[in-house]
């Protein structure tokens, strides 16, 4: 029989199940394309690389122990063996010769079905997951993810009681930044929505409001309608159809509009969980020709280690699939040995609940009231104020032995948008919490949710202020490699670097706790993203199953933001050299404007940019406090001298890589017409 290699393709059937044995999770794997990676591009000591795509299959006992925490998972239907079935699509990026992969597997946790981890990775040191031997493996885990546009779906089955359709509350919100006619329930154009029963549609409540605590207005139901259509590419159709709302007279922007509604079929998308747990450790240990990571001279999977990385939503999802319990398989073997839940904030998701919609996040403006950024925020055990709860993040990988490494990183905007204090402070925002062994925490300040291009626009956009354009990419670059060297050989990764409660560096955020000096044209926010915790039934904590809609606000947590330094930068925070040494004031928040509706909110997940004035006259006259850049700088060389020493200085931290020198003084570069 032909041993596993890249250049075969494998279609094996539920025939092999039995022969699995431990790994009987997945039942078989189906690769429908292969092609060359960048047109067969070589990489010295690598070779070249292969895409490929196709589909895992599944099938998990509901009865096993580690399925435990799957929500509704004893409602699926079950096949002749008693087992629950699922599939998800699936996409990896390999050498061709297995031989030459070095060990590690980077598991991409895909954002709403798109991948993400090759922008984040591959740019400006040129391909760098692919020069240093990763394998790159992306599954769908999103049942509402519509198919198109290279997106990886989860095909889950139905929950269902006695055999009839289970029925629930749902809520749907969106915010939108331009009048339209129409929009999806679900946010966003790509997702799918939960289909309204008979009685649903009929006794739907839509309301509208200018703030989220602002009182509900009700439309009147004769002047709003759904409309249901469903999503086809390729012959695949979408799981969930996209379901529109249509509002006589049109939607205005910046507006909060809310759908209560009953629905029916409640998808079992915790599953999508387990899918990934599955794979992962379908790849690190099975040894059959099953498994396409399979070397041919040795017979031994190409995987020994496995890296999960996850953007905002996706890092969300490495923190529930931590907490649920995920990170050890049907066996008890650790899946990760390290993540990088990147731009998660505090916050988990509602990817495991009866009507899940993984879609939702919190904002402070948009979708607040979804179950996101909920207790617990902190990967050590906390206690929940409001219930007397101790948890954390870990605190099951604790007990069985499969801890993880975690490099928790994010940008200073997820202190105002995501509650990113949260992730190292007890809940009442009092004091710093205990980070675990295990456990890094990286603030890279100045930089907002979504890495900038590193140059800056010349005129705001929806906000008050320029978008910031910070790119914090090399210092991702570098911190995957720290973490595969501490996984592989024990040495220690830099150390955390966060604003702290106990050394001043994190405080409260209001203006007058914060440090920020006043600049005339600009507005400090008077808001923030502050969960709240919520009372969304008797069920919900046991079952996750919501029956308040909306649910009812019992108090908040209480976050905290870094300090301002003499130039409004952060302060204690891991500083990319456009920051530590500056041309502007690169702000962690920015405010919606009047364009866009609601103006004074959160624009969601942004930051913004103010650039110093050249001269101390120039300064003066505007009324800036900030000291101008020729009084920072005797001219363009100096400050390039000076940036210079800032690369230098985080090439010694290990926090930047010295391959991507030539790349980061391009970008001083482009500052030159400041000084001229």
């Amino acid at each position: 029989m032909v041993r596993a290699s890249l250049g075969v393709m494998f279609i094996f059937g539920s025939i092999l199940f039995g022969q699995m044995g431990v790994h009987a999770a997945v039942t078989r794997i189906e690769i429908k394309t292969r092609e060359p990676y960048l047109e067969g591009r070589v990489f010295d000591g690598v070779g070249s690389y292969e895409r490929l795509r196709g589909k895992a299959y599944f099938a998990v006992d509901p009865k096993h122990a580690a399925n435990q925490t799957v929500i509704d998972l004893e409602l699926a239907p079950r096949n002749g063996a008693g087992l629950v079935e699922f599939s998800t699509d699936v996409e990896l990026v390999a050498p061709k010769d297995l031989s030459k992969a070095n060990g590690a597997i980077l598991y991409d946790v895909n954002n709403r079905g798109n991948k993400l981890a090759l922008g984040m990775f591959n740019t400006g040191a040129d391909e760098f997951l692919m020069r240093k031997g990763y394998i790159v493996l992306w599954s769908g885990w999103i049942a509402e993810t519509q198919p198109g546009g290279g997106r990886l779906r989860l095909t889950a089955p139905v929950a269902t009681e006695n055999g009839k359709p289970i029925i629930g509350p749902v809520r749907a919100e969106f915010v939108i930044e331009a009048a339209a006619e129409r929009h999806t329930l679900a946010m966003w154009a790509n997702q799918g929505c939960y289909e309204p029963t008979e009685r649903g549609e009929r006794d739907a409540v839509l309301t509208w409001r200018s703030r989220e605590k602002d009182a509900r207005v009700v439309i009147p139901r004769k002047q709003w309608r759904f409309e249901k259509r469903w999503v086809e590419d390729n012959g695949e159709r979408g799981q969930l159809p996209v379901i529109d709302l249509i509002v006589a007279g049109g939607l205005q922007p910046g507006y909060i509009y809310e759908v209560l509604y009953e629905a029916q079929g409640p998808i079992v998308q915790g599953l999508g969980l387990a899918g990934i747990r599955d794979l992962l450790s379908f790849v690190k240990h099975e040894t059959s020709e099953m498994n396409p990571l399979v070397v041919t001279d040795t017979n031994k999977p190409a995987v020994k280690l496995a890296y999960g990385f996850g953007v905002s939503q996706s890092g969300r999802c490495l923190r529930q699939f931590l907490y649920d319990g995920f990170n050890a398989d049907e066996s008890g073997r650790q899946v990760f040995d390290g993540v990088i839940p990147h731009v998660a904030g505090g916050g988990l998701g509602f990817f495991n609940h009866r009507f899940a919609s993984p879609t939702r996040h919190n904002g402070q403006h948009d979708n607040h009231l979804f179950p996101a950024d909920q207790f617990p925020f902190t990967y050590g055990d906390e206690t929940d104020p409001f219930t007397g709860r101790e948890d954390g993040i870990l605190h099951r990988d604790r007990t069985r032995g499969t801890v993880p490494k975690v490099m928790h990183t994010q940008s200073s905007s997820e202190y105002w948008h995501r509650a990113g204090s949260l992730v190292h402070t007890d809940p009442r925002g009092e004091r710093d919490a205990k980070l675990p062994p295990e456990v890094r925490v990286y603030c890279f300040g100045g930089t907002q949710h979504g890495a900038g291009s590193g140059s800056a626009a010349t005129a705001p956009g929806n906000g008050q202020l320029i978008t910031n354009p910070a790119d914090y990419r090399p210092l991702l670059r570098s911190l995957l490699t720290a973490l595969d060297e501490w996984v592989r050989t024990g040495q220690e990764p830099p150390p955390s670097a966060h604003p702290r409660i106990a050394d001043g560096t994190l405080v409260g955020w209001r203006e007058s706790e914060s440090g920020w000096k006043g600049m005339p044209g600009v507005r400090y926010p008077e808001v923030i993203q502050q969960p709240e915790h919520l009372d969304r039934g008797p069920e919900f904590y046991r079952f996750r199953r919501s029956t308040i809609e909306p649910p009812i606000s019992r108090g908040h947590y209480v976050v905290n933001v870094p300090k301002c330094g003499v130039d409004n930068n952060d302060l204690g925070t891991l500083l990319l050299p456009a920051i530590a040494v500056p041309v502007a004031t690169y702000t962690s928040w920015n405010t919606r404007n009047r364009s866009v509706g609601a103006e004074g909110e959160m624009l969601g997940l942004q930051g913004g940019y103010i650039p110093f004035a050249k001269t101390k006259v120039e300064r003066e006259q505007r009324g800036d406090p900030r000291p101008a850049l020729l009084e920072r700088y005797r001219d363009f060389d100096d400050f390039r001298a000076q940036y210079r020493t800032a690369v230098d200085r985080g090439i010694a931290k290990r926090t930047l890589l010295a391959e991507d020198v030539a790349e980061l003084m391009k970008l001083a570069d482009r500052w030159r017409p400041l000084f001229d």
